[in-house]
């Protein structure tokens, strides 16, 4: 008598295979379905984990399927799917990339304080994006571009450069933009060597008064002391009774003369 022996082999899993739906690029925003399968007797129970910034793995998910539905950028990295039963257990990682569009730069100046006539001024723009973003520069009621790329440099920054200075961030699925505004001002060397002229004025002030109130002090004093010694102008009045004997007496001398002279 013969019969049919039916032997079972028990085993760990196998390597899982896993596969993302949908299989072109992910867009920031889609759904996303990832899906592990591997061969194992018993049958493999399944854990989902994610790798984050420390590169420590979170468990994020258990059974074959992880659904990542409206996905974003931080979605995106190494995604592990491991299949364990009683006999041992193994995994394999897939790579997310989510593609998105630039979000809000951000705008930087260097010198960050204020600026001086005549000095270099550098704005910086960045902006997270995947693919990484495009940059160019306008500025305010001008339709040219004044630059692209992150960095745009004014060497020799004038009143006429003042205004609001534009960056675009752009790559194949978005644009974004961010504003900033730049005008001449007293830069802080400038306003130190103002403050130590003002001070200085203000010392030398403070030093004449005194100076300039004893002069005229001793001005007024030489003018007294001058008035004090000078001689009485005397004016002589003429008196007619004098005056009339005078010529009395000048005529009696003529007379007595002739006199003689007769």
């Amino acid at each position: 008598m013969s019969g049919n022996v039916f032997i079972t082999v028990k085993y760990s899993p196998k390597l899982p295979s896993v596969s993302v739906s949908p299989s072109v690029e992910i867009e920031e925003g889609s759904s996303v379905t990832l899906t592990c399968s591997s061969d194992a007797n018993p049958a493999a129970n399944y854990t989902w984990y994610k790798t984050d910034q420390n590169a420590h793995l979170s468990s994020v998910n258990e059974g074959p399927r992880l659904v990542l539905s409206s996905i974003n950028s931080s979605d995106s990295g190494q995604y592990y799917c491991t299949a364990e039963n009683s006999l041992g257990r193994t995994s394999k990682n897939i790579s997310i990339d989510v593609k998105y569009a630039p979000k809000l730069p951000s705008v930087s100046v260097s010198p960050s304080a204020e600026i001086e006539e005549g000095s270099s001024v550098t704005l910086t723009c960045s902006s997270d994006a995947n693919p990484a973003a495009n940059y160019t520069w306008y500025k305010e009621n001008e339709d040219s571009p004044k630059a692209s790329g992150q960095i745009f440099t004014i060497t020799d920054f004038r009143a006429e450069h003042s205004g609001s200075y534009s960056c675009g961030a752009q790559n194949k699925l978005g644009r974004s933009n961010s504003t900033l505004h730049l005008s001449v001002g007293t830069g802080s060397s400038t306003m130190i060597v103002n403050i130590i002229r003002t001070t200085l004025g203000v010392l030398i002030l403070i030093l004449a008064l005194p100076l300039c109130l004893w002069m005229r002090k001793k001005n007024t004093r030489t003018r007294s002391t001058t008035g004090a010694h000078e001689p009485e102008e005397i004016e002589l009045d003429s008196d007619p009774e004098y005056e009339n004997d005078s010529h009395t007496a000048a005529q009696t001398e003529d007379t007595e003369e002739q006199e003689d002279m007769v």
